[in-house]
């Protein structure tokens, strides 16, 4: 159903390179860089994250309560994916932890921009 979520940046060239490496590891890459928007994902045909820089060439800047989540399969990945955004600059939003017992597991992290994204695990 969702074809791609899109947050506004302030640096294109900083958040490629951010969401590049963070993702590398569930497969995730550049796949289409436009010049003002990219779309990182593992497929065309998948759900893809667009970074773009705003189109009325104002100032980028987070929603309240905007979100995006990135399942990367166990909680053992989820916990990968918040110590690898942190170490890229990120900022704790939510460490690590069961949220809803036996059901989910979550991490939440505000990148350079400050968009707030989730790693969360089901089960």
């Amino acid at each position: 159903m969702i074809g791609y979520v899109t947050i506004g940046v302030s640096d294109m060239s900083k958040a490629k390179a951010f969401y590049s490496e963070l993702l590398q590891d569930v497969g995730a890459k550049v796949l289409l860089d436009m010049g003002r928007i990219a779309f990182i994902g593992t497929s065309m045909k998948a759900p893809m994250l667009a970074v773009c820089t705003p189109y009325n060439d104002e100032s980028c800047n987070q929603g309240n309560g905007n979100m995006f989540a990135i399942s990367p399969g166990s909680k053992e990945a989820v916990d990968g994916l918040y110590a690898k955004a942190i170490s890229l600059g990120a900022t704790c939003d939510g460490e690590p932890g069961q949220r809803i017992p036996d059901q989910f597991y979550g991490a939440y992290v505000r990148d350079t921009d400050g968009n707030k994204m989730a790693f969360f695990h089901f089960g």
